[in-house]
């Protein structure tokens, strides 16, 4: 082992310690029982840990090709990390899917239920929830104070959250996990006062939000270009020109619904509609399923068939990698999304989904790519393989580090690869593929466009309020015009960009970076281009951003 691996392993450890959520959210084992340190000194220490790592990092040469492209990785990530902890972003960001908050709750998903020692785990979490509650509303308002405070919509929908969260009408998380679990005597009763304090801390956190901080939130959503050139960097790992791709996305959502509209044809005959076209597909009782079990199953088999049917042929799938669980979230947001395996794969990689509480039928059209996506051979290939190369990654490669553009990018790539592969040659799985491309193409145009307010191009495709300037209204209507989502959904995505700055193009700019570097690839190796080759080396270099992976590939 190297000086930089060893380094980047002592920093695992050290952030394990400073993060015990974080940890268990990766699946480092040792820290079940803790909670982080929330407080403005929590949040210090963690950042003083990154200036610290990046120090000794300059120092080091690297011994191998392996390691420069491992010290590449974690100085372009430290050093966004501290960029956006000393821009007040990282102690003040308060949205609708990311927060201190949100990272405390969420973990009591990924922990073990088994055993008397896993439920001592949570009864320990779910009792120090409060005091990391208030800590972090410590640390929220000297951000505040400092004028770093997110925007009073965002603060006001979180306060939402937490009333779904512990809503007593409805399914509280906290006591519905300690019911899941089935413990008795002390300990039992040990949960349900964790559960007990958990709760009345998350509705207090909630009036916090609406009573003190939001008061004081930005009225304005749009994060302006200098907080967005630093937002885009970061969830990229790339510099991009902003302007060039407010334009790309335009062309791309253009000739995404051309292509839609040719498929609409092949479905509901000639001259139909995309929507004429949606709408046979909703009504077709082949592709209805109804029930959030039901579907769960479904979706279970047709992960569990991508992996049989990919493996050998397009990918050489590790063992460890070739079990997924698809699981229903015991929150009602509407997010879909992944988890990885902990470090030892006794908890393996999950898809799960948010369901809405009114939504009981489900339109498989829509959601084969989706399996494709999350799973195989989307986010579960992907992070799984990183997990399973002990040889070749460090741990901080294979745990801790995640860069959207590249981890979305790839997934959104790899829906492109099942078409080319024929595993889309039903228009309809085709449609959904198209449709979930073209949200993400709209996603680029109205994030972008909303957080810079730029201006809608006079001449562009759709004719959409041409000459004026973006704000979230016009946003919720170009995507209400595009994205054939419910509402419900629709809304709590428009939420996300507001909130997220930067992280919703990541898809879709990221896929594009990936397919750049694919053609790249093949000018470089001409008649020995190779794609599985080129998919195991690009995917052995575990995650990093973009600009990194090119330098990284280009060295292949």
């Amino acid at each position: 082992m190297g000086r930089i691996d060893d380094l980047a392993n002592r920093y695992v450890a050290d952030w394990a310690a400073l993060s015990p959520a974080g940890a268990t959210m990766v699946g480092i084992s040792g820290h079940d029982d803790k909670l982080d340190d929330l407080s403005p000194d929590g949040y210090a220490a963690r950042a003083d840990l990154s200036r610290r790592t990046l120090a000794e990092l300059d120092t080091v040469e690297p011994a191998s090709e392996a390691e420069r492209t491992a010290q590449e990785a974690m100085q372009e990530r430290l050093g966004l990390d501290l960029a956006r902890y000393d821009s007040g972003e990282t102690s003040s960001e308060v949205s609708v899917i990311t927060s201190g908050l949100h990272e405390i709750r969420m973990v009591f998903d990924l922990m073990p239920h088994e055993g008397e020692q896993a439920q001592a785990d949570i009864a320990a979490r779910l009792n120090l929830f409060a005091g990391a509650l208030e800590s972090y509303k410590t640390t929220l308002r000297e951000a505040a104070a400092a004028g770093h405070v997110s925007a009073r919509v965002q603060l006001l929908e979180v306060a939402k959250q937490c009333d779904t969260w512990v809503d007593p009408e409805g399914d509280n998380v906290f006591h519905g996990l300690v019911e899941r679990l089935g413990a008795s005597g002390a300990l039992d009763a040990e949960l349900r006062r964790g559960a007990a304090a958990a709760t009345a801390a998350t509705a207090e956190f909630g009036q916090f939000l609406r009573a003190e901080l939001a008061p004081h939130g930005r009225e304005k959503q749009a994060a302006g270009r200098d907080r967005y050139e630093l937002a885009s960097q970061y969830f990229l790992g790339a510099r991009v020109d902003l302007d060039e791709t407010y334009a790309w996305g335009f062309a791309e959502l253009a000739r995404l619904e051309a292509e839609m509209r040719t498929v609409s044809a092949q479905i509901a005959g000639p001259g139909a509609t995309i929507e004429e076209a949606v709408a046979a597909l909703d009504a077709d009782p082949v592709r209805t399923i109804r029930g959030k079990e039901a579907f769960r199953d479904w979706m279970q088999g047709l992960a569990e068939q991508a992996i049989s049917d990919l493996n050998g042929t397009h990918f050489d799938i590790p063992e460890q990698v070739r079990r997924i669980e698809c699981m229903i979230a015991p929150t009602s947001d509407g997010a879909i999304y992944y988890t990885g395996p902990s470090e030892d794969f006794s908890r393996p990689g999950r898809m799960w989904w948010s369901v809405p509480q009114d939504l009981t039928e489900f339109s498989t059209w829509r959601e084969v790519t989706t399996v494709y996506h999350e799973g195989v051979p989307g986010h579960h290939l992907q992070v799984g393989q990183t997990a399973v190369r002990a040889e070749l990654l460090n741990r901080w490669q294979r745990l801790l580090c995640w860069v959207s553009g590249h981890g979305e990018g790839w997934a959104l790539y790899a829906e492109n690869l099942m078409d080319e592969l024929g595993y889309l040659a039903d228009p309809g799985d085709k449609l959904g593929m198209l449709d979930g491309q073209a949200f993400r193409a709209a996603r680029v145009i109205v994030d972008i466009g909303m957080h810079l307010e730029l201006e809608i191009p006079v001449d562009n495709p759709f004719d959409f309020h041409p000459g004026e300037r973006w704000t979230p209204q016009l946003g919720w209507e170009f995507l209400r015009a595009h994205c054939r989502v419910p509402d419900e959904m629709l809304r709590f995505e428009l939420n996300r960009y507001l909130g997220w700055p930067g992280q919703a193009p990541s898809y879709k700019v990221g896929e594009r970076i990936w397919l750049q570097a694919r053609e790249d690839a093949k000018v470089r190796k001409g008649a020995d281009f190779d794609l599985r080759e080129f998919h195991r080396q690009a995917l052995d270099l575990g995650a990093l951003g973009l600009d990194p992976l090119r330098r990284a590939l280009d060295r292949l």
